[in-house]
């Protein structure tokens, strides 16, 4: 950096943000605002490292020699295979040197990373998905999960995390289920903040162990038509606020969200990246928001054309979809230097003018001010190899694992085991005994299968015999594009070998569900993971009759990143609990339940349904949608918030603090719980709402409260629910968020069947 800089503005860090912003961009010239709209994550290979994946100056020099600098590098710590964690940080620095002393003016370039349940490279921490995350409905816990990912993503070098996602999940032929914390919006909101504080502290991200999130994806992914990815989501402007803007608006003005990636999918016709509604008149003027869009991978390319993929066609060429971008508010291009590439000279044929270019640009600067980059942009090596994977973390880890865990039936107390009693265990199933993290993860140290966890637990107690049982499909990773299905034969050889397995033992614990080919984001034609139904994938019911027809009690885990239609398994297993993807843990946590180590307390965040013809399944559906079907019944599988203990509970009387309020007051409803069995536990309290006569119709219940109560044998505990206006307002004829006056149905229980209520009513405001 020349000398003539040192005593610049913006590099004064006593002097406020928003002037070194106004400083530094009345320094650059448009080539150089543009570079910090540009990005690169797959050309780093040939643009900046070397054959061996470590930083090549050389390579840096050829593509970047201009001094003009870059705005962010992606996923540094994938290239070849993936850094360890102290190659990683050596990386991120490197890289960082280069462009603070190769570019005109020292701006640094910000590093984003994926980090949907732990920091997506190797050694990381692997925690449950966010889908199992979401069953502990345990805030708490999500913030400590998050800020752990946070500490190890900034020992790396790494300043943004892509994540949380706070897509409301309605539709489980989606693959992306397992990305979002399920069906509800009041759920997802709730642990959407707590995502964001465990990620970002309060917007703390200037310290060593916090990163700016970013919320995904903005907006309605989660109820794509017929359930494909990215596809147009066709719902009404008050349906859009209701549920699906809800958990990002909570996330921003409670959480303080810093970053937003716009969605894939259009809304009435007009995709997100291109909707000034959404980015500027909701996001920004409405909500106040002050930070940054980022665009989803190549979207921005596809308002025009995206080979082989598709093209929205609201654009007809790059120059058109960059316009379309940069007006709706998008400030950053995510990955590759692509549309974003003709900023400059959009600007200098009067396309665009450069006062856009300088408000998208000036909140990119803001970032790198706010994570004080200027002033601290290296990190330590030997920092990350220590934290990242350690042994605190691994506890968290289990821990989380253990919550998650969600218990469907128990048929005449066959859980938890009786060590006395069972002298040989059959673990058997496609998911018994390898990885099974979901997608969008790192490597971690390692990962304990659920037959490893049950012969550590037993130890000579048992003897812990395997067999696979038969494939889902060949491989099953969920980076291998093709998904080749199982071969009948071989399954069916590997189906008998089960059953005689199955003869010698006292018990079969049967691990079955989905992989991760069968339930994920598809990404191109090529990499597919949406499906037309729910059913197990390949021959695994075959499996269940041939286990069942034994005459073994089987205990079933499942281990899937969306709801199953398992009526055969429910049917013929004596025990059966939804595991969804539980992180690096997973064997240990499900053998600390199985042997009653731990007492599962996991709920449902998304309805599991009987069959695919079910859907749309979620519960809080509105009065006319549920009227039955013929030859079939109508009620879920299993509903939403439901979930078994090896306890027992029971609820006190409801209590309402006042029977009657004006509208815009508030009152509080009580209820004391108590744990009536003989071992400790946990139970979700939950309260959801009825508006009985409303302008518009409404839900037929919706949850606006939980509390998750950890108690001791005979041990009671009071649960207080504040019933404030945002509990009981919505978006009324004239879609404005009102309370209407009227009388309102709380129900509290441990589920979303909970019969137990009492009546509110809210009287006209006095004012009025």
């Amino acid at each position: 950096m020349p000398v003539a800089l040192a005593k610049a503005a913006y590099l004064d860090a006593t002097l406020p943000i928003a002037d070194r912003v106004v400083d530094l961009l009345g320094r650059m010239t448009l080539e150089e605002k543009a570079a910090q709209m540009a990005c690169v994550w797959n050309e780093k290979v040939d643009k900046l490292l070397g054959p061996d994946g470590g930083f090549s100056p050389e390579r840096a020099a050829e593509h970047f020699g201009h001094g003009e600098g870059l705005g962010q590098v992606g996923r540094p710590g994938d290239a070849h295979g993936g850094a360890s964690p102290a190659e990683f940080a050596k990386l991120t620095n490197d890289i960082q040197r280069y462009f603070l002393e190769n570019s005109r003016l020292g701006i640094p370039v910000l590093f984003h990373d994926e980090c949907l349940h732990g920091l997506v490279a190797r050694d990381a921490t692997s925690f449950a998905q966010p889908i199992g995350l979401a069953a502990a409905f345990n805030p708490e816990l999500v913030r400590r999960v998050y800020e752990i990912t946070a500490r190890e993503s900034r020992a790396c070098g790494v300043h943004q995390a892509l994540a949380p996602v706070v897509d409301v999940a309605r539709d489980p032929r989606w693959g992306r289920v397992e990305e979002t914390f399920g069906e509800d919006p009041h759920l997802v909101a709730e642990l959407g903040v707590a995502a964001v504080r465990g990620f970002q502290g309060d917007r703390e991200v200037g310290a060593a162990d916090r990163v700016i999130c970013t919320l995904k994806h903005f907006a309605a992914h989660g109820q794509p038509e017929s359930g494909n990815n990215c596809a147009p989501v066709s719902v009404s402007e008050r349906h859009l606020r209701e549920t699906f803007l809800h958990p990002f608006e909570r996330a921003i003005r409670e959480g303080g969200a810093m970053s937003v990636m716009a969605s894939y999918n259009e809304i009435d016709g007009v995709p997100s990246h291109a909707s000034r509604w959404l980015l500027q008149t909701v996001l920004r003027e409405e909500w106040d928001f002050d930070g940054t869009v980022v665009s989803d991978y190549y979207a921005i390319r596809e308002l025009w054309d995206r080979p082989d993929l598709y093209g929205h066609h609201v654009a007809a060429n790059r120059e058109e979809a960059a316009a379309l971008a940069i007006r709706a508010g998008v400030n950053i291009e995510l990955p590759e230097p692509d549309c974003y590439t003709v900023v400059a000279d959009l600007v200098r044929d009067g396309a665009v003018a450069e006062a856009e270019i300088d408000e998208l640009v000036g909140k990119l600067l803001a970032h790198k001010f706010q994570l004080g980059l200027f002033e601290n942009p290296y990190v330590e090596p030997e920092h990350a190899k220590t934290v990242v994977g350690c042994e605190e973390h691994a506890a968290v880890a289990l821990e989380s694992a253990r919550q998650v865990i969600t218990l469907l039936k128990n048929d005449g107390g066959v859980l938890p085991l009786d060590t006395g009693k069972v002298r040989t265990v059959a673990v058997i199933g496609p998911n018994a005994h390898r990885t099974v993290l979901g997608g969008y993860s790192g490597v971690p140290k390692e990962f304990v299968t659920v037959f490893d966890g049950l012969r550590a637990a037993f130890g000579a107690e048992a003897e812990v015999l395997y067999a696979e049982g038969c494939q889902i499909t060949i491989g099953g990773g969920w980076f291998e594009d093709e998904v080749v299905p199982s071969n009948a034969e071989e399954d069916r050889r590997l189906i008998a070998e089960a059953v005689e397995l199955a003869k010698r033992a006292d018990l079969v614990v049967l691990v079955v569900g989905g992989n991760e080919q069968t339930s994920r984001e598809a990404w191109m034609a090529n990499h597919l993971g949406d499906r037309t139904d729910l059913d197990m994938v390949g021959r695994q019911d075959e499996l269940v009759d041939a286990l069942h027809g034994v005459g073994k009690p089987i205990v079933s885990l499942l281990f899937n990143g969306r709801p199953l239609a398992v009526n055969n398994l429910a049917e013929k297993s004596a025990a059966l609990l939804e595991c969804w993807y539980l992180g690096q843990a997973a064997g240990t946590a499900v053998a600390d339940v199985l042997l009653g180590r731990h007492n599962p307390g996991g709920k449902l965040p998304i309805t599991i349904p009987r069959s695919v013809g079910h859907l749309p399944a979620y519960y809080n559906h509105r009065p006319s949608a549920r009227r039955g079907y013929l030859f079939d019944e109508v009620t879920p599988l299993y509903p939403f918030g439901y979930g078994l203990s090896y306890t027992t509970f029971e609820l006190g009387a409801l209590t309402l603090d006042d029977e009657s309020i004006a509208v815009g007051e508030s009152t509080q409803l009580r209820v004391t719980v108590t744990n009536t069995g003989q071992r400790a536990g946990a139970q979700v309290v939950q309260l959801y709402i009825r508006d009985l006569v409303s302008s518009v119709t409404r839900p037929v219940r919706e949850l606006k409260g939980f509390q998750r109560v950890e108690l001791e044998p005979n041990q009671s505990q009071e649960v207080v629910f504040p019933i404030t206006a945002d509990r009981l307002a919505f978006w009324n004829l004239d879609k404005q968020f009102v309370v209407e006056p009227g009388d309102f149905e709380l129900f509290v229980g441990f589920d979303c069947g909970a019969s137990q209520s009492q009546r509110l009513s809210v009287l006209p405001s006095l004012s009025n």
